[in-house]
């Protein structure tokens, strides 16, 4: 007798982020500024406290009253998640069953069609237009066209950097008849949460993120804000112990600095904003940059027909960033490698 691998595993599309080490890493959104030493002892001091033979809080239950504290959002309705990426990995395959449709809005993080092919189910998208933006209504026509029971994206968008309205968001989420999964993870650049939302419909669930204006990308902790009803189900779905017991030291430690880590945002926002401003005025002057998108993240989205050469062509040079077919999503870097990024595109730009 010989084992076959069901269907479903075969040929799985596998994320591929980088694992070279480059001078310049420009390729993940992560945070360029380096965590405060008053703080690191702070941590060190935390950490010594953790009781390594025994298992973590299953419910991470001072890491919540934390984070519910610094974004005005009752503790019990939050679901800590091993990163924004187990949470995913948790809603999509149970908040659909065999057959059933998930619409994603494309371009967008690619992690969360992955999953659905976890259960059988289907991925339909609904493509952006070339601003890179999407109407209420169109989402909403879509969803009912293909009976969406999911629908999941990124606000701000990863990777395009547009933010879609308020407004339109929670119009979507009263008007389909689909659970509504929204990824702020770069909502701290931008504006328009719908976070304090979520005791007001039954269809809405907000990813909340750690790693990119915070800083902790290192330690993998993210949130799911849901009502009373969903989060019940999300902490009965999720692993007993997943966040384990460092990360939930570390959390509340930093957490609990919120001017710090408002200054974070500030720096990385104003320091983004100076980098646009410089590649804006070397598009003017570079035919090779078909189009520079506005961004209210950590991050550039670029259009470039040559994506594949520069993208080879700066890891050659010792700096990463994100290939993505046609166009180039660069991260925000301190003002130093944003500035040599820059000038190294002058060089290899036409």
């Amino acid at each position: 007798m010989s084992y076959t691998l069901p269907e479903k595993l075969k040929n799985l599309p596998k994320y591929d982020p980088v694992t070279e080490i480059y001078r310049v890493r420009l390729d993940a959104n992560e945070s360029f500024l380096e965590m405060p030493e008053e703080i690191k002892k702070e941590i060190l001091e935390a950490v010594s406290h953790v009781e390594f033979n025994r298992y973590p809080d299953p419910n991470s239950t001072k890491l919540c009253e934390k984070f519910g504290k610094l974004f005005h959002v009752k503790p019990e309705l939050l679901t800590a998640g091993n990163g924004s990426d187990e949470l995913i990995s948790i809603i999509v395959p149970n908040f659909l069953g065999e057959g059933d449709t998930m619409l994603t809005i494309l371009p967008d993080f690619s992690m969360y069609t992955f999953y659905t092919r976890m259960v059988g189910a289907r991925t339909e998208a609904l493509n952006k237009d070339e601003n890179m933006e999407v109407t209420a209504e169109d989402v909403i026509e879509k969803a009912a066209q293909v009976n969406a029971r999911l629908l999941v994206f990124s606000n701000p968008c990863n990777p395009t950097a547009v933010t879609m309205g308020r407004e339109d968001i929670l119009k979507i989420v009263g008007a389909v008849d689909a659970m509504v999964v929204v990824d702020e993870a770069y909502m701290e650049f931008s504006e328009g949460s719908v976070l304090d939302e979520i005791e007001n419909y039954d269809n809405l669930i907000v990813l909340k993120t750690c790693s990119k204006a915070f800083g902790m990308a290192a330690i993998r902790l993210g949130f799911a804000a849901a009502n009373a009803r969903i989060t019940n189900i999300l902490k009965t779905l999720k692993a007993p112990y997943n966040v384990n017991s460092m990360t939930q030291a570390v959390g509340c430690v930093i957490l609990g600095h919120k001017e710090y880590l408002e200054k974070c945002a500030a720096q990385i926002k104003e320091v983004t904003r100076e980098f646009y401003q410089d590649m804006k005025t070397l598009a003017e002057r570079k035919k090779d940059i078909q189009r520079l998108y506005p961004t209210e993240t950590n991050f550039l989205y670029v259009k470039t027909e040559r994506s594949d050469e520069i993208f080879e062509a700066l890891k050659k040079e010792g700096i990463s960033i994100r290939n993505m077919n046609g166009y180039l999503r660069i991260s925000a870097g301190s003002k130093a490698e944003n500035r040599e990024l820059v000038q190294v595109l002058d060089r290899l730009l036409q």
